[in-house]
């Protein structure tokens, strides 16, 4: 690992000079990556979690339904499902692209100013594009700031500002960024014994959840993220005073969430770097596990419990190391057996990620609406068949035609993009 830092580092210092003539070449790795983390959350439309509803026995299909319903939906608070990796995947995404980019604009002869002006507009547009999109079907402006376009506006430009440090810079950075905001949490006070919790949106039977001690700091819409949006989401314009986020998503999480883009800068950091592929590669894989370990010895001890909602530096480390490893897998696919012509429909999806997020706010309702409209009957008389087959009840028809029509609307989504594609049409921000 020390010997992998300090060639890192040595390449980090040169950036401005000697790869800055350089126009880096793209890592079909980060490419398949990205792709297949938007495909996931373009998959949402499917709504797999309702197949156990359809699938509820015990035979081998309700375990694939009960294991689809897990995966394709958030934990309740504690813990770590497929689907909870798709914001950090992104986010970390974004820290591993801001390597490349730097080196790319330097490489055109930008200036340190005008890159800083590119990260801090940047920065902008995705707050202003996350609240936009959460005000959609609202009667006035919905000032959140716990959408994840929203949170990584207000880290990126902190990002840029720390991309001139090395490797080794940045892991000190990191370290203090999540070592400060636990400590921040542990000084605000804990919940009293006889806190009124279910009048915060935390259900009576959360006994899974609960936490004592040093854990119990970051329990559900009582902790120091909670109190603090009770004060800064009051100061705009609101229909009804802010009391609490349903799910506990907090604006503060954008602190950890800046810890989750140092990762992926410092692996990107890593996949430019001159060192051959098989030190890169232990490197991504040494890295992802001591991020692992640490995550889980801090929260079976207590320390810190993992919980994406609020971002806990514990989930921070824990989901950036299956970051790291399932980058070093892909590298291993892509990158050195050069095997990509299965993530070529991902790529489509990636290649206009920001697009094939707005679409999926945007215009699921008006397909799925368009779909019924013109193809009811069809899809109809396909699930009724479906249900004949897998001798199903036919209740619940309804749950068959929902998920096909998922599946058509994902494919007309993925047609677009794939025009987009053809003719080289690339929205960045």
């Amino acid at each position: 690992m020390s010997s992998d830092s300090d060639n890192v580092d040595s390449i980090d210092v040169g950036l401005n000079s000697q790869q800055s003539r350089h126009t880096p070449k793209r890592v079909a790795s980060i490419d398949a990556y990205r792709g297949l983390v938007m495909f996931l959350m373009l998959a949402e439309i499917l709504h797999l979690d309702k197949l156990r509803s359809v699938f509820d026995g015990d035979n081998w299909m309700g375990t694939i339904a009960g294991w689809l319903q897990f995966n394709t939906t958030h934990v309740a608070w504690t813990g770590c499902s497929l689907h909870d990796m798709i914001q950090p995947s992104f986010t970390f995404l974004v820290g591993a692209a801001m390597a490349f980019s730097i080196v790319s604009r330097q490489s055109k002869g930008q200036s340190w100013a005008l890159l800083l002006r590119h990260a801090l507009g940047r920065s902008v547009i995705l707050i202003v594009l996350g609240i936009f999109l959460r005000s959609l079907g609202k009667p006035s402006t919905n000032f959140t700031f716990d959408d994840t376009l929203t949170q990584i506006g207000l880290g990126y430009w902190i990002l840029f500002l720390l991309s001139c440090l090395t490797v080794r810079g940045l892991s000190v950075s990191l370290t203090l960024v999540l070592v400060g905001y636990w400590v921040c949490f542990v000084l605000y006070p804990a919940p009293a014994p006889d806190f009124p919790y279910t009048q915060y949106g935390v259900p009576v039977d959360w006994p899974e959840h609960w936490k004592e001690g040093l854990a119990t700091h970051f329990n559900k819409n009582s902790n120091l993220a909670w109190a603090f949006d009770r004060w800064w989401m009051n100061l705009f314009p609101r229909e009804k005073p802010f009391e609490y986020s349903g799910g506990g998503y907090a604006t503060l999480s954008f602190i950890p969430t800046l810890g989750t883009m140092i990762l992926g800068l410092i692996a990107g950091r890593l996949l430019l770097s001159g060192v051959d592929w098989g030190r890169k590669f232990g490197a991504l894989v040494a890295v992802g596990a001591v991020c692992l370990t640490v995550s889980y010895l801090v929260d079976i001890l207590g320390v810190c419990p993992i919980v994406k909602r609020i971002w806990t530096p514990s989930w921070t480390l824990w989901s950036g190391g299956i970051c790291f490893l399932w980058l070093a897998g892909l590298s291993l696919v892509c990158d050195q057996f050069k095997f990509t012509i299965w993530a070529f429909p991902f790529s489509v999806i990636g290649a206009n990620s920001i697009v094939a997020y707005v679409m999926s706010w945007t215009m699921e309702k008006s397909t799925h609406a368009a779909l019924i409209r013109h193809f009811g009957s069809w899809i109809e008389w396909l699930s009724e068949q479906i249900i004949g087959i897998l001798q199903i009840d036919a209740a619940k028809s309804g749950l068959i035609a929902s998920f096909l029509i998922g599946i058509a609307t994902l494919k007309i989504f993925w047609l677009l993009l794939f025009w987009l594609y053809r003719n080289r049409i690339f929205v960045r921000i």
